[in-house]
């Protein structure tokens, strides 16, 4: 192990491959299902719509999975702490907005893909993942109640999206306006 990967003590100076891969992989498949949602709620009724319905529900459960996947690796997997000049320099407003984003996101990364299935359940449109398991029923069948849902799928998934638009404009400050290293955290191959 390299001396540039931990500070003195026992934090890490960079997040470990494992988080770094679910990290990228889940950035890709947010930005991706995002894209497909966009488009696909504006084509006609259609056999391609419902395809990419389809699509859209397998893209939230797998995305659900990876959500979990990562939140067991960062509870179990102490991140690395914000460097020590930066946590310094670093107004405390900016810290608190640090911590809050990426709390945010985590709450966002449940919650956008179990909204979108108790939807999906309460319209009546069960999830066959990938066309082979049928999913459970998150909610009893009501066109009322599907009715009440379907604008919070939305409005999560904006304020994801929000969220993920502040997330990378402050990592590209950090790497173009402080140039303070923070992004090199969480870059593969950067010892």
């Amino acid at each position: 192990m390299s001396s540039l990967s931990y500070e003195t003590g026992s934090r890490p100076l960079r997040y470990s491959g494992t988080a770094m891969l679910l990290h990228w992989v889940l950035a890709i498949a947010l930005i991706a299902i995002f894209g497909l949602g966009l488009y696909m709620t504006g084509l006609p009724f259609s056999p391609q719509r419902l395809k990419l319905y389809n699509w859209h529900k397998w893209a939230g459960v797998t995305i659900l999975a990876l959500s979990l996947l990562r939140l067991v690796w960062r509870i179990t997997h102490r991140p690395p702490a914000l460097p020590l000049a930066m946590e310094r320099a670093m107004p405390v407003w900016q810290k608190a907005a640090h911590h809050a984003t990426h709390h945010l996101l985590y709450v966002l990364f449940f919650a956008v893909p179990l909204i979108g299935w108790a939807y999906s359940s309460a319209a009546g449109f069960p999830i066959v993942f990938l066309g082979v398991w049928q999913l459970p029923d998150f909610v009893p069948v009501s066109k009322e109640l599907a009715e009440a849902i379907k604008p919070w799928h939305e409005l999560s998934a904006y304020a994801m999206a929000g969220l993920v638009v502040v997330h990378v404009a402050a990592a590209l400050k950090h790497q173009t306006i402080d140039r303070d290293g923070l992004l090199q955290r969480m870059l593969p191959g950067k010892r």
